[in-house]
């Protein structure tokens, strides 16, 4: 997918919806940006991001974070205890989901609602960016032919449909199965 639509454009283009969901200036968005932090972005500010991001690639950004995802896949407590904070093996996932965020030791915890204020724009872009791996082989049409129409939107070069992504909230359970499957989480 990088030859069709790369980091850089991804980048460019949650920039550009920052500046207008936010209403803050460019210059101060980069890719360790925390969205909440340094941008103060709140919980509907995601809904119109994820909303603005959906339009300019055509896919289908998750609805629910992956902690929803573990309580929903492997059961209640699983993510957050009962004081709203993060189990250990949440940690672990948060650690594999944000490499780069500082986190606190194994076993000191984390309030789930600090969890948000470690998304970034680069943590943001390598989700549309993962989103966008997911493009087919082929087309239904049977080609094998994408191309982007106006350097965001990929269709297909022979049938001019749009692509089909995988859905922000089926990658993450199938990132959840995946990195339940083959690591030792806790």
């Amino acid at each position: 997918m990088q030859d069709l639509i790369g980091k850089e454009t991804v980048s460019r283009e949650i920039k550009k919806a920052l500046v207008e969901t936010l209403r803050v200036g460019g210059a101060r968005i980069g890719p360790e940006t925390s969205i909440v932090k340094d941008l103060a972005a709140e919980s509907l500010d995601f809904l119109d991001l994820n909303y603005r991001l959906e339009q300019a690639f055509g896919i289908r950004m998750a609805r629910h974070f992956f902690l929803e995802h573990m309580e929903e896949m492997f059961g209640e407590g699983s993510a957050i205890d009962e004081k709203g904070r993060l189990t250990p093996r949440a940690l672990a996932v948060l650690r594999a989901r944000y490499p780069e965020a500082t986190l606190p030791e194994p076993g000191a915890g984390i309030d789930m609602d600090e969890v948000p204020s470690l998304i970034t724009v680069q943590a943001m872009t390598d989700t549309v960016m993962d989103i966008l791996d997911t493009l087919p082989d082929r087309c239904s049409c049977g080609a094998s032919a994408w191309r982007t129409q106006d350097g965001t939107h990929v269709v297909c070069g022979t049938c001019l449909r749009p692509a089909t992504f995988t859905n922000g909230d089926d990658l993450t359970r199938q990132w959840l199965s995946g990195l339940s499957a083959g690591s030792n989480l806790p």
